[in-house]
């Protein structure tokens, strides 16, 4: 199949890394993700892919020639003297610049208690600014593949192919944990838009000079040293030298070491496969070198689990993960997975089956208690961690509502009617409650927040998306206050202060969209209220799941371990009656007068290229009076010929032709902007000089490294449903070329086509799949232990 897939919820529990084995990408994006993330995220399945595809080679930053010779050795260890000299003069210029940046920005605010805070970010500005003139200066522009070949160009081209489509795979693991950056955002390019959500009489000056919703995209990273041996490394291997920047960023300081001493730890840059780490292990280490290695054993281990966590588990179990280490040529998949556990690579778990269809329990010998069966389960630290610790604090909300609750929440359900007011009384009683419902039943935690706020509590509502921020700030009962997005809050760019214990100050906390929330950030979120807090959940749980790794909103729901409010108001016109049928398995004709609901057939994808971009550029603007800018286009992949990648290149050929000397963009592209698993800001391109691309996401001036722009940044008219979700345009057009058949699914369907609220476009290839999917395709099965892990702390009857 030719489209690709952007989802985690390609790849089932029981193949989390083989395409050649299962005809399907073997980790997702989403994010992008895709994802990302992956995003992811969307992209994260061309990160499987990514050996298969000569995508990565198209855009990468090139290699260096490998320095082989003790004389090329002492070359370069003087050419990093010199390079030395040269950067402490001009780091004492700079110094003075930012001196100079920081006076003037006290002069011009005519606030001398400002002046440190300027000269903070002026200076920093002046040392990322170095950094990346070094780094330019020592590396330069060098075309991607350019020379190279064999193993080390397919090298190259799986590691850019993660870059280029799959963002969030990148991002997740780039970093050892996504929470420590998130809880200190840097000064620097970060993320919030904090002063335009958060009402404050006078904003902090130096959060208003923040510009976009994102994790701080420039960390110093790994010293040129580290770099540099790392390279030295990768090119004894065989390996291209231009991965160096990302190995050091993966494995810390002392890469290069650890690289000679197992090379298999390369499996720790994203886009690598096990395959491409033997060919650079052998090249190390010759005769030495084997299957039987333990150390391969291990990484490879990891790496499994790894895709696991980018198809969207959280845990695989035992059976499933031997059988994949088998797969990979591992000769005794127990013995690998015995030493990743001795050596804290991952960590194992018995939690009791208790689903339906599971073992009955069997009566022990000599025992009263009947033995329950278990299953085994392999996670990463990561993940398991941040699942215990949901699970630890839901259980503190569930278990811990304040003592003068019925006083406090009275004025408030009092104040409410209907499917509101039933809401409020169960988050009188409960600190944790469920809220199901389609678009329109936002309407309801929104009045609850009013509501809240009106008698005097502390009330907050985050939403996954900017855009699904400003559509609840729009509703009537919240008057535009209270709300903001879930990485805002986290970053502690919007949102209340915290306590003295590094709690939130909020007696309420509504998230709108909690089917997106993954295990960590879910973790984050819980562990940051107080005791007696209130946590509202709500979403529809026909959306598709998160780009990260867990299943958060269904397990909890599956668990039942606290109260379950379900709305009755349904989302309205012919695309919401279209919609509520495809949660239910049924694709049903609907009466759309206005032509709300559109379906245009199309004999193969070059045609559907062409009549997406007629429809988006013509049709929907003179038919529906909604401008370029209001239309989404959808499709199930970022791969093959009516994947994102075709279809942006066709729009932004109609729409803003340009030659695109910035990485492929130019000014006023509109782009998808993917800085994090599972985050993708939709906004436009507003120049690029030295300092990056500059971009205006939801608003606000995002500032993206020019190093990070293939790998963040991709065109944005055409989307996936992964990187949509979460936010609605007036109106969508849905793309589904006879190739997407294997990547379709309910939830799939269903995200896509709830994406427009006026008019909706079904550019249909697929012909019977489709139909197929709605009744027969549910969402794909995560492996996660949050439901076990809540029943026992549920409170009992």
């Amino acid at each position: 199949m030719s489209t690709e897939p952007e989802t985690t919820e390609e790849t089932g529990p029981g193949t989390p890394e083989m395409p050649e084995a299962q005809g399907a990408p073997e980790a997702p994006d989403e994010a992008a993700g895709g994802g990302l993330a992956a995003d992811g995220g969307d992209g994260a399945a061309e990160a499987s892919r990514a050996g298969e595809t000569s995508e990565g080679a198209d855009g990468g930053a090139g290699e260096e020639t490998a320095e082989s010779t003790e004389g090329a050795e002492s070359a370069e260890a003087a050419e990093a003297a010199e390079a030395a000299e040269a950067a402490e003069a001009a780091e004492a210029a700079e110094a003075a610049e930012a001196a100079e940046a920081a006076e003037a920005a006290a002069d011009g605010a005519g606030k001398p208690e400002l002046s440190e805070a300027a000269a903070e970010l002026a200076a920093q500005r002046v040392e990322r600014e170095r950094i990346e003139r070094r780094k330019a200066e020592r590396d330069g522009p060098v075309e991607s593949g350019a020379k190279l070949s064999g193993k080390a160009a397919d090298l190259l081209a799986a590691v850019r192919a993660v870059e280029a489509g799959a963002k969030p795979a990148s991002a997740v693991f780039a970093a050892p944990s996504r929470p420590a950056p998130e809880r200190t955002p840097e000064p620097g390019p970060a993320a919030t838009a904090a002063a335009s959500v958060r009402p404050a009489p006078e904003p902090e000056p130096v959060r208003q000079e923040r510009p976009a919703p994102a994790p701080a995209p420039a960390p110093a990273g790994p010293s040129p040293r580290t770099v540099d041996a790392v390279r030295r490394v990768l090119a004894e291997g065989g390996a291209p030298e231009a991965l160096g920047q990302q190995a050091a960023v993966a494995l810390g300081e002392g890469a290069g070491e650890l690289l000679r001493a197992d090379p298999w730890q390369l499996l720790r840059v994203p886009g690598v496969r096990p395959e491409q780490a033997d060919g650079f292990a052998r090249a190390l280490l010759g005769a030495e070198c084997g299957p039987q290695d333990e150390r391969r054993g291990r990484a490879v281990t990891v790496w499994l689990l790894e895709q696991a966590a980018l198809a969207g588990h959280t845990a695989l179990e035992a059976p499933v993960l031997t059988a994949a280490l088998a797969q990979r040529g591992v000769p005794d998949p127990d013995e690998a997975v015995q030493s990743a556990l001795a050596e804290g690579e991952a960590l194992v778990f018995e939690d009791a089956l208790e689903e339906p269809g599971a073992p009955a329990a069997q009566p022990a010998d000599d025992e009263e208690e009947a033995e329950r069966p278990v299953r085994a389960l392999i996670a990463l630290e990561r993940y398991a961690m941040a699942e215990e610790s949901l699970a630890d604090g839901l259980a503190r909300l569930i278990n811990s509502p304040s003592q003068d609750a019925e006083e406090t929440w009275a004025p408030v359900v009092a104040a409410l009617s209907g499917g509101a007011a039933e809401l409020a009384r169960a988050v009188a009683g409960h600190g944790l409650v469920l809220h199901t419902g389609g678009d329109a039943s936002r309407a309801e935690p929104a009045a609850l927040l009013g509501a809240a706020r009106d008698a005097g509590l502390r009330a907050l509502a985050v939403c996954h998306t900017a855009d699904g921020r400003d559509r609840l700030a729009a509703l009537p009962p919240t008057r535009g206050a209270g709300v903001g997005t879930v990485a805002g809050l986290l970053a502690g760019a919007e949102g209340p202060g915290r306590d003295g214990d590094g709690a939130l100050e909020l007696d309420l906390l509504i998230v709108p969209d909690a089917p997106q929330l993954d295990v960590e950030s879910a973790a984050m979120l819980v562990e940051s209220l107080p005791d007696g807090a209130r946590l509202v959940l709500g979403g529809d749980p026909a959306l598709l799941w998160s780009a990260g790794p867990g299943r958060v909103f269904a397990d909890l729901l599956a668990a039942r371990a606290c109260p379950q409010i379900a709305s009755r108001l349904p989302d309205p016109g012919p695309i919401g009656e279209l919609v509520s049928g495809i949660g239910i398995g049924e694709l049903n004709q609907v009466e759309a007068p206005g032509k709300e609901v559109v379906i245009v057939p199309v004999r193969d994808a070059g045609e559907a290229v062409h009549r997406t971009v007629q429809l988006v550029a013509d049709s929907v603007p003179r038919a529906f009076g909604v401008p370029v800018e209001g239309t989404v286009v959808i499709t199930p992949g970022h791969g093959g010929a009516a994947g994102t990648r075709a279809l942006n290149a066709a729009l932004k050929e109609r729409l803003n032709p340009g030659p695109g000397r910035f990485g492929g963009f130019d000014p006023g592209d509109r782009i998808a902007y993917s800085p994090a698993p599972g985050r993708t800001l939709p906004g436009t391109v507003v120049k690029a000089d030295a300092e990056g691309l500059h971009l205006s996401c939801a608003g606000a001036p995002v500032v993206v490294p020019r190093e990070r722009v293939e790998a963040w940044v991709r065109h944005g008219w055409a989307l996936t449903a992964h990187q949509a979700v979460g936010a609605r345009w007036p109106a969508a057009v849905v793309v589904l070329p006879g190739d997407a058949a294997q990547a379709l699914s309910r939830p799939w369907v269903y995200t896509a086509f709830g994406r427009g609220e006026r008019h909706l476009s079904v550019v249909q290839g697929a012909e019977g799949a489709l139909p197929r999917a709605v009744a027969e395709i549910p969402a794909k099965p995560r492996t996660t232990r949050l439901a076990t892990l809540l029943r026992p702390q549920s409170p009992t009857d």
